[in-house]
């Protein structure tokens, strides 16, 4: 562990990425103390207050102070989005390393299966599944995981694919071992490398999915402070005040930026050629 993230912090994307997320962790654990008021404290009169010493980012319509709705809602945006990735890369990781485990015809029909889903783009699934289980914030965590579980599928397959003729996999069904033995504990440990690198990337498409549906108000739902809802409330307001969909808009991007950085050094640090 120690070598892997000496690895990771030799490359500039991989020092930036750790910096990024470091940040945004500390954001997300220490947030409800950094904010200097509550996210749902209204001010009538403070209503579009431009950044000030007062008001770091500024308030809203309703006169609340954006630089606290942001801290809070670090947790509801990164938590949620982190959830989503975690349930559709294991999901992913099971069936593809399932599917390469049994091969022949088994194979082919999951995979044919999985492809058809693939045809259909990320958002448009996620929006689906949304409206089949209704407007909330759970809704869009499982629409968001199972749309990228396809993804994942195929990922894990193409390199389970190679774990599938190795000696020790061999040496498990000459044991006798039972497929879900084999698949647990011969396979799936030895596809995590690329798995975690993909996982790490994902999840920042799924910071940005996530926004777009409470964007659409099919996700976290008023008086909320989900980024993404934030915009949504805000763009009414642009002409008065654009910080208040700035702020917001930045916040996303930048966890976007940090997870994807953080990806690509992970990718060069696991990768057995350097």
């Amino acid at each position: 562990m120690a070598e892997l993230l000496r690895r990771l912090l030799r490359t500039p994307q991989g020092l930036l990425g750790v910096l990024i997320v470091g940040l945004i962790l500390v954001i997300v654990v220490c947030g409800p103390w950094l904010a200097p008021y509550g996210p749902d404290t209204m001010a009538p009169r403070l209503r579009y207050r431009a950044p000030s010493a007062e008001f770091l980012l500024g308030t809203d319509q309703y006169g609340r102070d954006i630089l606290s709705r942001l801290l809070y809602g670090a947790r509801s945006t990164v938590i949620l989005a982190c959830l989503a990735t975690a349930f559709g890369t294991l999901a992913g990781a099971l069936i593809g390393t399932t599917s390469a485990f049994l091969g022949g015809r088994a194979d082919e029909a999951i995979m044919r299966t999985i492809d058809a889903i693939l045809s259909i783009p990320s958002l448009l699934f996620a929006l689906l599944i949304v409206n089949l289980l209704g407007k909330s914030s759970f809704s869009a965590v499982m629409a968001i995981g199972i749309a990228f579980t396809p993804g994942m599928t195929r990922v894990t397959r193409s390199v389970a694919l190679a774990v599938t003729k190795q000696d020790y996999v061999n040496a498990a069904i000459a044991r006798g071992e039972r497929g879900g033995y084999i698949v647990l504990r011969e396979m799936l440990p030895n596809v995590v490398a690329p798995i975690v690198v993909e996982m790490t990337i994902r999840v920042a498409f799924a910071v940005m999915l996530f926004a777009t549906l409470s964007f659409l108000g099919l996700g976290a739902q008023p008086p909320s402070s989900e980024w993404g809802l934030m915009v949504a409330e805000a763009r009414r307001f642009m002409h008065l005040s654009f910080w208040m969909i700035l702020w917001p808009s930045l916040a996303v991007a930048l966890v976007a930026i940090g997870f994807n950085l953080l990806g690509d050094g992970l990718r060069d640090a696991l990768n057995p050629r350097t």
